[in-house]
């Protein structure tokens, strides 16, 4: 991977080809509507490791909940959704002891349901503020770590949405937290591969109900899991104007492109399994490192061939940032190695804040708190980044629609 260290420069065998600066808006995919939901459930993360050890029966274990409160006092989290509650685990007491009975055919035969209900209240949204029928949708890409059915929740998401049954659908599982990156590259390729295409994509997370389990002295990657993660759904609607754009539509970001890196010798570093009492999760204390090592040489190779009319001397600082909040340490990391200011990664950590991390969804909460606090002369480029299991770092250069207003 190359080490390159600061803007990207256009090589001299570019220098020919069209820049995105010089290629019409219609050329591009386009962000016609977004759409976020949550479950009812809200729990303040101040009072969170009590009430899960709690729910646990769990109290005795007073070193580990002191340990857990630590956790949750430095995670930048304020509060955050679940579609469990205390009830669920009365109900399935056997979703406490992940070394005991089986227990994922239980935890998927809620999430089966939940999840396409999920993403249909996104969906729901995004289409609305897309302002044409549901049946215009042509393409259906549904994301989500929280499944292992077929048919799975795309189909049941089409037939909540009211789709038509020709509707086009690609279903990704098990992406981590740069599944909705995964998708919106996806749902790109096919609007602009597709004449007239327009694009629904969804992500719908309820993971931490298939990862809850009681705190384990011996799996302290669990109590880290059970710090961070929230439960939400994002989704947009993606379409190219084709020269003559359906005068409802209101393009929000124009997606220039899209690229993916990972990092070699890392695939133990983040990992997702299912097994027989659930989702594992693995994080290493190590990624933060990993990330301030080497995301810049990934965002400098992506930019290198695009030549963005990027503020002089203004660095990384010259685009708009819409990073996956996957953890405080994570934001901290792609902030210092870019050198960026303080308040570029504001919409991450506000949506962390507030939400937490809810793997693939988290980037559409990203991309809405992005639009709603843009201001007359705001970056007028920017990047979405997404880091998850690989480890795999994916990217899309965005163009924000309001500057061509």
């Amino acid at each position: 991977m190359a080490a390159t260290h600061g803007p990207a420069s256009i090589p001299q065998d570019q220098e020919s080809r069209p820049s995105p600066a010089q290629r019409p808006n219609d050329a591009f995919a386009a962000v016609l509507g977004i759409g976020t939901a949550n479950p009812a459930n809200c729990l303040r993360q101040d009072e969170y490791a009590d009430w899960y050890f709690r729910v646990t029966k769990s109290d005795h274990l007073t070193t580990l909940n002191n340990k857990l409160k630590r956790i949750c006092e430095k995670s930048g989290i304020k509060k955050r959704h679940f579609h469990f509650t205390a009830q669920t685990t009365a109900d399935h007491p056997e979703f406490l002891d992940r070394r005991g009975v089986p227990s994922l055919d239980g935890r998927l035969g809620i999430t089966q349901d939940a999840v396409p209900e999920l993403a249909a209240a996104a969906a729901a949204r995004a289409i609305a503020e897309w302002g044409r029928p549901a049946t215009d949708i042509t393409h259906l890409v549904v994301t989500t770590n929280s499944g292992a059915h077929a048919p799975g929740a795309d189909l049941r998401l089409a037939a909540l949405l009211g789709l038509r049954p020709t509707v086009q659908r690609t279903l990704l599982y098990l992406h981590g937290c740069f599944g909705g990156c995964s998708a919106l590259r996806v749902a790109k390729d096919l609007a602009e591969n597709n004449r007239g295409a327009r694009v629904l994509v969804a992500s719908s997370e309820v993971s931490t109900l298939l990862a809850f389990g009681g705190p384990d002295e011996d799996h302290l990657d669990a109590l880290l899991a059970t710090a961070l993660f929230g439960d939400g759904a994002g989704a947009a609607v993606i379409g190219v104007g084709d020269g003559d754009p359906t005068p409802v539509e209101r393009p929000i970001f124009y997606m220039v492109s899209a690229s993916q890196a990972t990092l070699p010798g890392t695939e133990r570093a983040l990992y997702m399994q299912l097994g027989r009492s659930g989702l594992d999760l693995g994080i290493s204390a190590e990624v933060p490192a990993l990330l301030r090592g080497t995301i810049k040489g990934c965002v400098a190779d992506m930019l290198a061939p695009l030549g963005l009319p990027v503020v002089p001397g203004a660095g990384w600082n010259g685009v708009f940032w819409a990073v996956h909040p996957g953890g405080r340490a994570i934001l901290d990391s792609c902030e210092a190695a870019l050198g960026l200011e303080a308040g570029k990664l504001a919409a991450s950590r506000h949506v962390l804040s507030e939400y937490g991390n809810m793997l693939g969804s988290t980037i559409f909460f990203v991309l809405d708190e992005v639009r709603r606090r843009r201001q007359e002369g705001d970056c007028e480029w920017g990047l979405t980044l997404g880091i998850g299991p690989g480890v795999t770092v994916e990217m899309m250069v965005l163009q924000s629609a309001s500057s061509q207003d």
